[in-house]
């Protein structure tokens, strides 16, 4: 099935699947902002922030942000795959991240051989290693603090580390709390993405069809009548063309049309004016 609707819509792979290529996918101006300030305080190391409501594109920012950095010569780069964990697993999943043997009976020396490991590998590379904790509104508060104190050394006046925190509105309300404000008030960059605007849904569409071989696979029309129904979310607006593709192949249709958005999903009813008279 997945290769008769390649072959019947000349696509290199389904452009509004999560597992397209890195490569593949869309970086809208903020982010690639976002992605290039990161890149350049590597030689600095501290802490990054990353936040948004589920549908906003922190997924592919991240995505972006490792393949990015995991080209870049000399770069270690490790994702935290559980920000559950409590602080003895977390040691742990950090051992097993820069190649650092580590036992949850001995944390102190887990501390010093990660500190260690990550000063020898700026000392000869001149780039700190990144950590990326995702979901880290997720993450226990003993986790975030033990990890503000293992990142840093001589007073603060040296980072050995740099940290991409990515998360939802709750991240940045919890690093304001007294708790958490030592590690809150330590974050150099920051993005904070926003529900997209119908020109943003337009040209991530462009995009992502252009990139998967076929840019002239939908309408005009029909673009604008997925980015007027996405609500500003690029997960949404990915789902609606997925479903329509799906839908299309089946039919064996030659291209995909406003009239099959209707088929499938139905008219829309159109929102009330604030300014109707009663």
């Amino acid at each position: 099935m997945m290769s008769r609707l390649l072959s019947l819509y000349s696509l290199k792979y389904i452009p509004f699947r999560a597992d397209v290529p890195a490569e593949a996918l869309y970086v809208s101006p903020p982010v690639d902002a976002f992605l290039r300030r990161v890149e350049l305080g590597l030689a600095h190391g501290g802490f990054a922030m990353l936040t948004g409501d589920p549908g906003t594109g922190k997924s592919i920012a991240l995505r972006l942000l490792a393949a990015r950095l995991g080209a870049l010569t000399d770069v270690v780069v490790g994702t935290i795959e559980h920000p559950q964990s409590r602080a003895g697993d977390f040691y742990r999943e950090l051992g097993d991240l820069f190649g650092v043997p580590l036992s949850s009976s001995n944390r102190w020396a887990g501390f010093k051989a990660l500190r260690s490991r990550w000063a020898e590998h700026f000392a000869t590379t001149l780039r700190r290693p990144v950590l990326i904790l995702d979901e880290a509104q997720e993450a226990s508060t003993p986790v975030l603090n033990e990890l503000r104190i293992l990142s840093s050394k001589d007073f603060d006046s040296r980072q050995l580390l740099c940290v991409v925190f990515a998360g939802d509105s709750r991240l940045p309300q919890r690093l304001r709390t007294a708790e958490l404000l030592p590690l809150g008030s330590r974050i150099r960059r920051r993005l904070v993405l926003d529900y997209a605007s119908r020109d943003e849904l337009l040209a991530c569409l462009d995009h992502v069809l252009a990139a998967a071989g076929n840019p002239s696979l939908m309408t005009a029309e029909l673009k604008a009548t997925l980015a007027d129904h996405s609500a500003g979310n690029y997960r949404v607006l990915m789902n609606l063309a997925d479903e329509l593709l799906a839908a299309a192949a089946e039919r064996e249709l030659p291209r995909l049309d406003e009239k099959l958005f209707l088929e499938i999903f139905g008219a829309a009813p159109k929102p009330k004016s604030a300014n109707r008279k009663r």
